[in-house]
């Protein structure tokens, strides 16, 4: 199975690191957040790589060549223009499998891609979400009232749970070819709502695992502790 990787965003909110280094590069532990992701993958079987790159680019080029250093085969394709998280596939439609993975490259978990894709191939799904239990916890008190603006519930302090997506997902490429339209912009949750809309089964599955990305500059410490603690996972 192929997996394209999201390697191209200019990572804002990680900014001053990534002012002048793409986000993929930023090492944690000893490398790159990319190359642990590129590893784990190859643990799990999955050797042919299409890295979706724009910003910096030329950086994550001469990092990891055409894969064979790391035991894969890495193929490029650059946006001149950026094209959300759905939008590189329609550059890469004629180039692909039957079913093939799409995950962001700033990802840093344990998660067991051999199940996920198993549990893909063996259901009657067009497309399945990695997701994740997240605890959000609100530093005050939430107030609930009716639209006559009476009070109805009071919650001091409460933790709220949300299934997330991991920005892992598996298609399969019969069922999203009507919704992706070559060099236009589509972001993934409007392509899954788009097949759920039209009678398409999206499957969400969640696995006991680690999991967090490193979008902010806080999440990316958390990352590194994670990482230096549990090492032998990842």
């Amino acid at each position: 199975m192929q997996a394209i990787i999201l390697a191209g965003g200019k990572g804002k909110r990680l900014r001053p690191y990534t002012s002048m280094f793409p986000k993929p590069l930023m090492p944690i532990g000893e490398k790159p957040i990319l190359e642990i992701l590129v590893n784990q993958l190859r643990a799990s079987g999955i050797k042919k790589l299409i890295f979706a790159v724009g910003y910096l680019n030329h950086m994550i080029e001469s990092y990891f060549g055409d894969g064979k250093e790391f035991g894969v085969e890495i193929t490029y394709s650059l946006e001149n223009e950026p094209l959300g998280t759905a939008g590189p596939i329609g550059l890469l439609l004629d180039q692909l499998d039957e079913n093939f993975l799409v995950l962001n490259g700033d990802l840093l978990t344990d998660i067991k891609f051999s199940n996920l894709v198993s549990d893909h191939l063996s259901s009657n799904a067009s497309a399945t979400i990695a997701t994740f239990s997240r605890d959000v916890h609100i530093d005050f008190g939430v107030i609930y009232k009716n639209n006559q603006e009476v009070l109805e519930s009071y919650d001091e302090k409460p933790t709220i749970s949300y299934e997330v997506s991991m920005g892992i997902n598996v298609f399969r490429k019969k069922d999203i070819e009507k919704f992706i339209v070559p060099n236009s912009y589509l972001d993934i949750p409007d392509l899954m709502l788009n097949l759920k809309n039209n009678g398409n089964i999206v499957r969400c599955i969640t696995q006991d695992c680690l999991w967090l990305d490193i979008g902010r500059i806080e999440d990316y410490s958390m990352a590194e502790e994670v990482y230096a603690k549990n090492k032998h996972k990842f």
